[in-house]
């Protein structure tokens, strides 16, 4: 069955455009309803404009009440019929009427296997500890940052003589792969929390 997403970010959107690519290719069983920016510059923006998605951004002054901002949002989603709220880059920590509005329903992705080096600049923090495997995951948010049921994590063994830059890439690729076929699984309906916080993939 196809899902709708609601998608937030704060930057340049190529997770976004992954999503986009896998849904135009058939692949991802989804239909994204809404994109909500926190900055107007975000170049994400322009990717969701370019795949004619209706894009909503938001302006500091409801930012600067945190509850307010993620009550708009929630309202907007929840009159697009979002199944879903995708967490793509989005740098803002979500709050109590967003994760009220859809619980087990706001998904968010990190650079690296968490519980480590939560927050973010993982990547960098990764790299400077001096870490020989890092990865991604995708997990469920929830009112902690970088906390909330794990769904999916891939690893990613760590070369010497890598830049931070390569790092990163080499993480972005894995990101673009693992979140689109992680929505996937939400679609197929595969993806349950039990009782006790953790996640099982049917």
């Amino acid at each position: 069955m196809s899902i709708k997403l609601g998608v937030l970010l704060s930057g340049s959107g190529t997770n976004l455009q992954a999503i986009i690519d896998r849904i135009a290719e058939g692949t991802l069983d989804a239909t994204i309803e809404l994109v909500v920016s926190s900055r107007p510059s975000a170049y994400g923006l322009k990717r969701a404009e370019a795949a004619g998605l209706q894009t909503m951004t938001l302006s500091k002054d409801i930012y600067a009440d945190p509850l307010l901002a993620d009550e708009v949002i929630a309202t907007e989603l929840k009159m697009h019929d979002v199944d879903y709220v995708i967490m793509a880059g989005y740098m803002r920590m979500v709050h109590e009427p967003l994760l009220a509005a859809f619980p087990n329903r706001v998904v968010n992705l990190h650079p690296a296997l968490l519980p480590s080096f939560k927050g973010a600049h993982a990547i960098q923090d990764a790299y400077d500890y001096g870490v020989k495997v890092t990865g991604v995951t995708v997990h469920f948010a929830d009112d902690k940052y970088d906390c909330g049921p794990i769904i999916a994590q891939q690893a990613l063994a760590v070369e010497e003589g890598w830049t931070v830059d390569e790092l990163e890439e080499h993480i972005h690729a894995i990101e673009h792969v693992l979140y689109p076929d992680t929505i996937q699984l939400l679609a197929e309906g595969r993806v349950r929390v039990l009782d006790n916080g953790t996640v099982e993939i049917l």
